[in-house]
């Protein structure tokens, strides 16, 4: 089986691994602050936090906004469900603003509606996450200034989107943001195996961060409610979480980091090569959009019948996968009341969905091997 995605390991990152585990330190070392000012320098970014995983950090980037009960966030219809779920760990209401179903990203016209009918009632949202789906960039100037007319807390989920760059920057240098979220999964752009990391250009967030990552718990002098006694003290000021990431897990991240770009560009030449094997064949590839460089964790294509083109392409030995069922179409938020019959771009995208096998080591014979079996499922 030729999965959709697959991590890349170099005997350089192994070395980088087994040298931490030799070291004194596994844990609450020196490698996770240079794996943190390492994605600093990438991102162009003054702040990172690095965490356990994904989800954790969309999980800390919500606990710093201090949202309850009473306050509601609007997520991209279509995503992973755990970028609405970080919003109902704190009994916080969610809300889902349509696609675009030709990038499968946020339809800023749905937004911008959706926002003057919520100022009418006085529902504006806390925040917004967005969500750069496949590794493209979302429309982050239009969403941006939205945000910032109506007083929105902007969080980018970038878990897609490590490597790719919107009207020049890199995506985590939080431009047009309060915080960007990644993950660091093994199918992820890079991977710690499991970890995850927020960006900020806001230091007073990156230091509540920091202590919601480990317990709400400090020891930095200038922060104690009290005097320190001694080396031993600490304070616990906020109720917080164990997110933190081991060192085992940076070095591995700082090791890839480094081949961050050659991946990119792996994946950019791999889509193009599909762009131009695809041409003659009845699908269509997301539509890329101007003054970005998606980062390609994805290849997503749309056709026809997509249901039995995919049970085909499964039994052909071709791993393709569907990323994802809109997340108001879920039984959990259904039963929260959300209609999926309500976003109409988020269904459109779902239905003909399917992400084809992208990863830095995909040989041109296997990518050829793809598109033949992906002709064969479309004459069934």
């Amino acid at each position: 089986m030729i999965p959709y995605g697959r991590q890349s390991i170099s005997d350089a990152d192994i070395e980088a691994v087994v040298a931490v585990l030799k070291s004194d330190y596994l844990t609450q070392g020196q490698a996770v602050p240079a794996f943190e000012q390492g994605l600093a320098d990438y991102c162009q970014v003054p702040h990172v936090v690095a965490c356990s995983n994904g989800t954790t950090a969309l999980h800390l980037a919500c606990a710093v906004l201090d949202i309850g009960a009473q306050d509601t966030v609007w997520v991209s219809a279509v995503s992973f469900v755990a970028s609405a779920n970080c919003v109902r760990y704190y009994n916080a209401n969610v809300d889902f603003v349509d696609v675009d179903p030709a990038t499968g990203n946020l339809d800023v016209v749905a937004l911008d509606k959706k926002l003057q009918q919520a100022m009418r009632t006085h529902s504006l949202p806390k925040a917004l996450i967005t969500v750069h789906l496949a590794g493209q960039p979302c429309d982050l100037e239009e969403i941006g200034a939205l945000c910032r007319q109506y007083g929105i807390i902007l969080i980018e989920d970038a878990c897609h989107a490590l490597g790719a760059h919107y009207q020049g920057s890199p995506i985590g240098s939080c431009r047009h943001s309060d915080m960007t979220v990644f993950s660091f999964h093994p199918v992820k752009p890079i991977t710690t195996a499991e970890g995850g990391a927020i960006t900020t250009r806001d230091p007073e967030l990156a230091a509540k961060l920091r202590l919601y990552r480990s317990h709400g718990i400090t020891r930095d002098p200038q922060a104690l409610f009290i005097p320190s006694p001694g080396e031993w003290y600490y304070e616990q000021q906020l109720l917080g979480f164990n997110y933190r990431l081991t060192d085992i897990q940076a070095a591995l991240g700082l090791s890839q980091l480094s081949r961050l770009d050659q991946f990119i560009t792996q994946r950019c030449e791999l889509a193009r090569r599909y762009d131009a094997l695809l041409s003659l064949l009845p699908v269509q590839p997301l539509q890329q959009s101007n003054n970005r460089q998606s980062g390609y964790h994805l290849y997503v294509i749309q056709v026809a019948e997509r249901d039995q083109v995919f049970a085909r392409l499964r039994a052909a030995g071709i791993g393709v996968n569907v990323h994802y069922i809109p997340i108001p179409a879920q039984p959990y938020y259904r039963g929260l009341g959300h209609d999926p019959a309500a976003y109409l771009g988020a269904q459109a995208y779902y239905q003909g969905a399917i992400s084809l096998p992208l990863f830095p080591a995909l040989t041109l014979s296997e990518q050829q091997q793809v598109v033949d079996a992906l002709e064969q499922a479309l004459c069934g």
